[in-house]
């Protein structure tokens, strides 16, 4: 009786031994490699595992804060595979959001440098980052700030109890994170130095936890004390430094050594390894995860027979269903900044992201918040949303940071060709209850050289609007840059364009991606020209003064990727422009007239031009353009004055750097398909061919003099481009072939590093 007792008790203490068996999840970092985490936890919960806690470090404390958060496998893989996600982890602004009308006039700038006065000295401040992080700030409020609503900043109130792993800065130690803000325990364990910049989080700043601990299971073991504990690494120790290779000596100081191994009586370790994925390789996801998926499979009857208890799957759906049914839908209310002291400077930040309303929801703030962002007076702003149960809705704490009052910017365009320039520009910044920039630049080559100055008045009322105006001197010396690469000209055009101008411009805002400007300006352009081919030494070259003043009124759009060979994007533009001015034509020894002659001219000019990129497939996009110009111009003087003044078509990079008089017209239309072939995000190879018809051909008379054809498209002319583009941090480098139906020389060949781009002209 005493036996069969004994065994009854047994049984029954086994069972609940059984039932209570608890079990711990640790995934370490690795970067992309870390997307193997995923498949693992499918695996076990398609085999029935259940996983009652769950800790990781940097790619793993992102995994398992979803996993903690109520994510399932599958809702992680579809938004590590979104558009989304490689928006955040690159830090671009998807194309929806980059807002144009804070944007401002392209540059050929390679990098910036912001200068702070300190101790009256001016201390430089480098870049803190490669990547900007408001994208990714945004988007961890986004998936985590409804969480935290549910447990209140105690992490084992989540759906799994949860910790991960940073690394406090300043005394170099290991932290642990189990409450607090969700989303900032997360991006605190993945900030990568130099890749992401520090989170501050209550006073102390945070990176990476993998530099202290990468895989943590010994702080699995101490805090929540699993019967059985589930490890699974991807990552491994820094291998010993070479001499040559600095990266690998830096990454050893820095990382300190991880134990990647699991007690055997504490719990089951797991391994995937990879030969080919490198720490940014987020693409290889299917990849990625097949390995995770196959590395659990092969120790999942080890699992079983150390795990016996059982979740159904549908069990375990349901339980996150009602855990996410939890979360509160994202209304703002009040808005708090901190990180700026002075009262103007709060009141800009709050009215930019309200605009006086009471309740602003999560689409409408995001659109706002990276409105803000592209904002030049900012330097960061990270939002924070913390929950308030007793109006139902979000107060959003936004940690702001002013930029530095100077920064400066250096750039370069080095070519094949003679086209070489440098490139310096300084803006000082006043930001107070409004915006002000005070800009200038300076280009100097042997092609084009310039200097421009001038400030801009941002006012975020309800309707924001600016104010700017510019001083700029522009220079072009065609004659300097016909050297070709692989062909010369045999005859080169000698043509000189000096022009000064001063814009003023007020703007408004269209949506997101889209401007109203209205304007004016006083320009004055001098050309230097012959009118023969065959020049002498002795020879004096005709001079034509243009003095105008312009009104103008455009509706301009461009959510392009890139200011030079974009992929992806729109860009449009319609302009109005009434010109009056005088003509003032000083014949040269070439000029069938010795005298100097005036004209009246005024005149309207009709522009558009629509410009789009469709992506056909992940490794193929095609561009369609369109181009029209009317106006009612009359012809200059002689015929070179008459091209030069009136508009040109050239939509590829190198038409920019010689005289085409066959590309010029005061009425055409002109159009264009690219194809783009894209091998990565920073690699393509591009295609492109157009059209351009001129609605009345500029032709020459025996005397020099221009008229207008009388026949309407007369003729159709052709170029085209095939260039491999390389986008780097300091711009494109690209190898392009060129081709123009003209006369003499019709193929050009260039290698180029840098943006050719010039300050604006006048009219």
């Amino acid at each position: 009786m005493k036996q069969v007792f004994l065994f009854i008790l047994i049984t029954f203490f086994s069972i609940i031994s059984v039932n209570a068996q608890k079990v711990g999840l640790v995934l370490s970092g690795g970067g992309a490699k870390g997307l193997a985490h995923i498949a693992v936890i499918r695996a076990l919960e398609e085999n029935g595992i259940p996983i009652d806690y769950i800790a990781g470090t940097s790619m793993g404390a992102i995994v398992a804060g979803l996993y903690a958060a109520g994510y399932s496998p599958d809702e992680m893989e579809k938004l590590f595979k979104s558009e989304q996600f490689k928006f955040w982890s690159t830090g671009q602004i998807q194309e929806e959001y980059r807002y144009f009308f804070s944007k401002r006039e392209d540059d050929p700038s390679w990098f910036e440098l912001d200068l702070l006065k300190k101790a009256d000295k001016l201390k430089i401040m480098p870049p803190t980052s490669l990547i900007p992080e408001e994208q990714m700030d945004f988007a961890f409020m986004e998936m985590f700030s409804s969480v935290n609503a549910i447990n209140k900043g105690d992490f084992n109130k989540l759906f799994v109890p949860y910790f991960c792993i940073a690394t406090d800065v300043y005394n170099n130690r290991k932290v642990v994170l189990r409450q607090g803000d969700l989303g900032e325990a997360i991006r605190a364990s993945m900030t990568f130095p130099l890749y992401f910049k520090p989170i501050e989080i209550d006073g102390s700043l945070f990176f990476d936890g993998g530099i202290v601990n990468n895989f943590p299971v010994q702080d699995m073991k101490e805090l929540f004390n699993p019967d059985v504990i589930i490890g699974h690494n991807v990552a491994n120790n820094p291998e010993k430094p070479d001499p040559d290779n600095i990266m690998a000596q830096i990454e050893n100081m820095i990382m300190q050594k991880t134990d990647y191994t699991i007690d055997p009586q504490d719990g089951i370790f797991m391994e995937t390894t990879f030969d080919n994925v490198g720490l940014l390789d987020f693409k290889k996801i299917d990849q990625i995860e097949k390995a995770g998926y196959e590395t659990t499979n092969k120790s999942i009857e080890i699992i079983k027979n150390r795990i016996n208890r059982r979740i159904r799957p549908t069990e375990l759906q349901q339980k996150r269903q009602q855990f996410n049914l939890k979360k509160p839908t994202m209304n703002f209310q009040n808005v708090q900044v901190e990180g700026v002291t002075d009262g103007m400077q709060r009141q800009y930040i709050i009215q930019s992201l309200k605009h006086n309303a009471n309740i602003v929801d999560l689409k409408e703030l995001k659109k706002e918040y990276f409105k803000l962002v592209a904002d030049p007076q900012i330097k960061s702003l990270r939002p924070v949303a913390r929950y308030n149960p007793e109006t139902g809705y979000f107060d959003l704490h936004v940690m702001a940071k002013q930029n530095t009052p100077m920064q400066i910017k250096f750039g370069a365009n080095v070519s094949t060709r003679p086209i070489n320039q440098g490139f310096i520009s300084g803006d000082y910044r006043i930001f107070n209850k409004r915006s002000y920039t005070l800009s200038t630049n300076m280009y100097f080559g042997r092609f084009y050289s310039s200097i421009k100055a001038g400030a801009r008045i941002d006012y975020p009322t309800q309707l924001p609007f600016y104010l700017a105006g510019y001083f700029t001197l522009n220079r072009w010396d065609y004659y300097s840059s016909t050297t070709e690469f692989v062909f010369e000209d045999v005859r080169p055009p000698y043509v000189i364009q000096n022009e000064s101008n001063f814009r003023l411009e007020m703007g408004l805002p269209l949506n997101t991606w889209g401007k109203l400007t209205m304007g004016g300006s006083f320009s004055n352009a001098k050309d230097k020209y012959y009118l023969n081919e065959s020049i002498k030494v002795t020879d004096t070259a005709d001079r034509t003064n243009f003095e105008a003043v312009t009104g103008s009124v455009n509706i301009l759009s461009n959510t392009f990727n890139d200011k030079q060979y974009p992929t992806e994007g729109i860009s449009s533009c319609l302009s109005l422009n009434y010109i009056s001015g005088k003509e003032e034509n000083v014949p040269g020894s070439t000029s069938n007239s010795t005298i100097l002659q005036e004209f009246n001219h005024n005149f309207y000019l009709l522009k558009g031009n629509y410009d789009r990129y469709f992506k056909i497939s992940r490794h193929f996009t095609l561009g369609l353009m369109a181009e029209g110009v009317f106006s009612n111009k009359k012809p200059f003087s002689n015929y070179v004055s008459t091209v030069l003044s009136a508009p040109s078509f050239n939509p590829i990079p190198h038409s920019k750097t010689i005289y085409l008089n066959e590309f010029h017209a005061n009425k055409y239309v002109a159009s264009g398909i690219k194809g783009v072939f894209v091998f990565s995000d920073a690699l393509h190879l591009r295609a492109e061919v157009y059209g351009f018809a001129p609605v009345r051909e500029i032709m020459e008379t025996t005397n020099h003099m221009a008229i207008y054809n009388e026949k309407n498209f007369s003729s159709v002319k052709f170029m085209g481009s095939g260039a491999l583009v390389f986008q780097s941090a300091i711009g494109p480098i690209s190898f392009s072939v060129s081709y123009y139906d003209k006369s003499q020389t019709n193929l050009f060949a260039m290698l180029n590093v840098g943006y050719i781009l010039f300050n604006k002209r006048g009219y």
